[in-house]
């Protein structure tokens, strides 16, 4: 399984979500993708490199390192605020 980091923008937008639902289904997402990282889509043009996973109504934004076998999870935003 691959290592986990959080960024702190991350980290900052996950602790505000108050409906405990919704923080679950994030969770389980993430240890999805620790079993499988390429799963996300991969961004395009200025966000090339990222990959991102939707959970409804959010976008989950990571960078898949390879060679470090780590993923750092960058941002959790709404398809709005894109």
């Amino acid at each position: 399984m691959v290592k986990a980091v959080f960024d702190s923008s991350f980290r900052k937008k996950f602790s505000k979500i108050k409906d405990k639902l919704l923080k679950e289904k994030i969770i389980k997402q993430i240890d999805k993708l620790r079993n499988n990282p390429e799963a996300g889509k991969p961004m395009r043009y200025s966000r090339k490199g990222t990959r991102e996973l939707y959970i409804e109504p959010f976008r989950l934004s990571y960078v898949y390192r390879i060679e470090d076998d780590l993923i750092e999870f960058l941002d959790l935003y709404h398809k709005d605020e894109q």
